[in-house]
């Protein structure tokens, strides 16, 4: 018997809203028509494991998706629970679309929401009108004596129902598709959103694409080729070719798209290093092998498995192609979702799979979740104890593995305060001395010669000559060179309070300085800042720089004529204002920001020398006037990169030197 109804509605807009906001991805259909498949599966091995009805042994259980091309059709087949006519009216007619009726109510209210409203009506059924004009239902109750049920919805709020021609246990739905869902009569873009949404799903899917009648009478037609090509005919090279590929599609229809237990589901005793590779490889398409990973397996108070891999970063940009994937009972839901993974992680590529969480929920409400905050925590740990474990037991392996995985290490400490707490003791320096240590290593390894003071380089290229410095004197600094280790460097001050971080041009160490056997009287110390006054005067006229400080020092080393010193302060906000530069708040309150710079003469360098004793002939003023700046510039490119016009006077400069050079040798 036939039965025709109106769906309680309210707005004929009904499905031009549905295709509009239901969801972001118009693939996604897939994903919900296939995992409504699944969970009818599930619900009857449930059913069975209950002893609430019998199941042949070893019974086949699988999702089909089947693409009919010339029918412009794409149906989803399972033979799991079924569905009685009761039923379908139930879940579909009523739980489904009273669900829509809160749905247009909220979307009215909320139009400029978007997607985020979505999540809480049950509407993933009708996700399929997102790209079809007609969908049916054919269905078939596990129930005993059941009777196969029909359902028609076509373009509007109006379906049909009649009895259904289904013979066995199970349900099929099939979408005409219309103009919008063109793209899915092609077998690539089915099975790409097939490996997208369902390939970890726990029922086998297979996708099954009838051939056209075109494909068909081509083959059914001696070949074109071998008609016009006697000898190519007698090789049967072409229809060979033909019946090849058609086997290999064949072979491939009988093997399910997905892996129904992938390798998360696995007690971690009980995966191999090769398979954890083999995974990450499958997953990622990365050829690179990961550095390590983690295998999260909770239970309780929440469920959650999953795998986090730290991946070989070829390259600094590489850290921020991190790739995260969230599924809920092997079911996909999205990338790098920020609300459910901590954002730290979005730098690792890994799955997480968390059951309790709705396929489809709205990000305002995730980010108020507890579910969620305690899986943060959760997940937080379990990579900090990964690392001290590894720090602790297998420390050569770790830190080979350090240059890889610092920037990680150190946004993750900045995002989230508490992995830093955990893993202080297991956060690394790489050292000009070629070495690895804590920050508690460096400290209690340097006490005496700076105590409470990290020197660290930004620049090794750049700042060489100081490194240079530091070595000849036993002394070492930590490398932090990436982009990241600004911030880090400022952090790390606000974790250990009396701890300093300077550049290692911001100041001199007492060590790099030559102690005289006895203390300085009142008259020797008169006569040093005398000097240093006269020189600060002759720099600042040769330089320009009216606010420049300058001091003759004597160092332990002979090779180093000068260096330019920029205050640890000074440099930071210099580093602010260039950051704060386009933003014209900001910009006038560094306007008046200017380098705090200190010019370190050398008293034990030979050129410097000279310079002092030229200074005072009246003769020589345009040689020493020549030599102060060429020696400010050689400190200045230890600081920065000199401008183009700044280059172009030192070269000019270098070879007027030169010349001179020469000119005295010729005398």
């Amino acid at each position: 018997m036939q039965e025709k109804g109106n769906l309680s509605i309210n707005s004929e807009n009904f499905l031009p809203i549905i295709k509009k906001w239901l969801y972001t991805d118009q693939d996604i259909f897939i994903r919900e028509l296939v995992s409504n498949g699944c969970d009818a599966v599930t619900k009857l091995q449930k059913l069975s494991s209950m002893g609430e009805t019998d199941l042949a042994e070893n019974e086949d259980f699988q999702v089909r998706v089947v693409l009919d091309k010339d029918a412009k059709t794409l149906q989803f087949v399972d033979n799991g629970i079924g569905m009685t006519a009761d039923e379908v009216k139930k879940y579909i007619n009523q739980i489904a679309f009273s669900g829509a009726t809160d749905f247009l109510a909220k979307y009215e209210e909320n139009a400029d929401e978007g997607n985020e409203i979505i999540g809480h009506f049950g509407l993933g059924f009708y996700s399929a009108f997102m790209v079809a004009d007609k969908v049916e239902i054919d269905t078939l109750s596990y129930q005993k004596d059941a009777q196969p049920a029909f359902w028609r919805c076509e373009g509007g709020i109006d379906y049909e129902m009649a009895p259904g021609s289904r013979t066995q246990r199970g349900t099929t739905i099939t979408l005409y598709l219309g103009e919008d869902g063109k793209p899915f009569l092609e077998k690539y873009t089915v099975k790409k959103a097939l490996e997208k949404y369902c390939a970890f799903m726990p029922v086998p899917i297979y996708l099954d694409v009838k051939e056209t009648k075109e494909e068909t009478d081509k083959a059914a037609k001696p070949s074109e080729v071998a008609e016009k090509a006697p000898i190519l005919s007698e090789e049967g090279t072409e229809e060979k070719d033909r019946q090849i590929m058609q086997k290999v599609e064949e072979e491939l229809a009988k093997e399910p798209i997905n892996d129904t237990q992938p390798l998360w589901l696995k007690k971690p005793a009980d995966c191999t290093e090769e398979e954890y590779k083999a995974f990450y490889h499958k997953v990622f398409f990365d050829f690179n092998d990961p550095l390590f990973w983690i295998h999260l397996n909770m239970d309780y108070p929440f469920r959650l498995k999953g795998i986090l891999y730290f991946p070989k970063f070829v390259k600094q940009t590489d850290v921020a192609e991190g790739e995260i994937k969230l599924y809920s009972n092997q079911v996909y839901i999205a990338d790098n979702v920020k609300e459910v993974v901590p954002e730290f992680l979005l730098l690792l590529k890994g799955v997480l799979d968390c059951p309790d969480m709705p396929l489809n929920v709205s990000r305002s409400a995730l980010q108020n979740d507890g579910y969620v905050e305690k899986m943060n925590n959760y997940i937080t740990k379990k990579v900090g104890d990964k690392l001290n474990q590894m720090c602790k037991n297998e420390r050569e392996t770790y830190e080979a593995f350090w240059d890889d995985i610092s920037m990680f290490i150190e946004y993750g400490c900045m995002k989230e305060e508490k992995l830093y707490d955990k893993i202080k003791d297991a956060v690394l320096f790489h050292t000009t001395d070629g070495t690895y240590e804590t920050l508690n290593e460096y400290l209690e390894k340097n006490k005496e010669k700076h105590e409470n003071k990290v020197f660290f380089v930004s620049d090794e290229a750049q700042q060489a000559q100081f490194i240079r410095l530091f070595k000849e004197q036993s002394l070492e600094a930590v490398i932090l060179t990436s982009s990241i280790d600004n911030a880090f460097v400022s952090f790390l001050e606000y974790k250990n309070p009396g701890i300093k971080l300077l550049r290692i041009d911001a100041d001199i160490s007492d060590t790099l300085q030559q102690k005289k056997e006895t203390e300085p009287g009142e008259a020797e110390k008169q006569a040093d800042d005398y000097l240093n006054t006269q020189l600060e005067t002759l720099f600042r006229e040769v330089t320009g720089k009216e606010d420049l400080k300058v001091k003759a020092e004597e160092l332990k080393t002979t090779q180093i004529p000068s260096m330019l010193l920029i205050s640890e302060e000074s440099r930071r906000m210099l580093e602010m204002k260039k950051a704060y530069e386009k933003n014209e708040e900001m910009k006038a309150f560094f306007a008046n920001v200017k380098p705090d710079e200190t010019l370190v003469l050398n008293k034990s360098n030979h050129l410097v020398e000279l310079i002092l004793n030229l200074r005072e002939k009246e003769d020589k003023k345009a040689d020493t006037a020549l030599l102060c700046r060429q020696i400010y510039d050689l400190a200045l490119i230890s600081q920065r990169n000199l401008t183009p016009e700044e280059m172009t006077t030192f070269l000019d400069r270098s070879v007027q030197i030169m010349e001179k050079l020469a000119e005295s040798e010729e005398k």
